[in-house]
């Protein structure tokens, strides 16, 4: 008998059978983890309990490792109420779970990113800007985590460390003004929060997903059959009104 006991992010809860349910968590100590829920669509409490970006304390158990085995809920608290109250920290809670289930390999421990998604999902439906900077550096970190990640601490061009404006859409590594030149049009804005200069505004957050955008879909997304989750598509436009 194959068991563990962990802490996880519901990532998505699917119909299964007669009531029951699969669920997908991002866990503490084994990463993406999917497992059987009884009940888990036919029960109210267990439903209320599954929803996408809810934190779970589970028991798993099955036959042998590779079974997909069953959940039993220990612990469970809900996404924070001002999240589902608020359209643009909805879709970014939408978006973060639909890209973890996404993107990560089964089974495969990222404990690092479980911190960091459950201290965004704590941001969410409070200061637009904070959370809209964090979501971004948030997927800025999920690139590095699976070997996608951006440099921009220089120059890709002449080595400098000064005036940092531009990232390469080829490279992923920024570019500075001077060496931009003619070809700047090509380039994508580096925001100043992300070279760590100056506040945070809308016009900067909505150029931050843009960026991280543009390498989520172009590096993580460029070799499978998905494409950015619908609700992180309609994110900028949140911070553009």
């Amino acid at each position: 008998m194959e068991q563990f006991q962990d802490n996880g992010i519901v990532l998505a809860a699917r119909p299964h059978g007669e009531g029951a349910a699969v669920v997908t968590l991002l866990t503490e100590k084994l990463g993406r983890h999917a497992g059987y829920v009884h009940g888990g669509m036919s029960s109210t409490r267990l439903r209320a309990q599954l929803q996408p970006g809810a934190l779970l304390t589970v028991g798993w158990n099955a036959r042998t490792e590779g079974q997909l085995g069953s959940y039993t809920v220990e612990d469970a608290s809900g996404p924070n109420p001002a999240t589902l109250d608020d359209a643009a920290a909805l879709a970014a809670l939408q978006s973060v779970c639909t890209t973890l289930e996404r993107a990560l390999p089964e089974r495969e421990s990222h404990p690092a990113l479980f911190a960091g998604t459950l201290a965004l999902l704590d941001m969410l439906g409070h200061d637009r800007e904070i959370w809209g900077a964090a979501l971004v550096f948030w997927e800025l970190s999920l690139l590095r985590e699976l070997g996608f990640g951006l440099d921009l601490s220089k120059c890709a061009v002449t080595g400098t460390t000064e005036n940092l404006v531009y990232v390469s859409p080829k490279s992923g590594r920024a570019v500075s003004l001077e060496a931009a030149g003619p070809y700047k049009e090509k380039l994508l804005p580096l925001p100043a929060f992300l070279r760590g200069e100056g506040g945070v505004d809308a016009a900067e957050i909505v150029s931050g997903l843009k960026l991280s955008g543009y390498f989520l879909e172009h590096r993580l997304y460029a070799h499978t059959t998905h494409a950015l989750p619908e609700p992180r598509q309609r994110l900028p436009e949140f911070f553009a009104e």
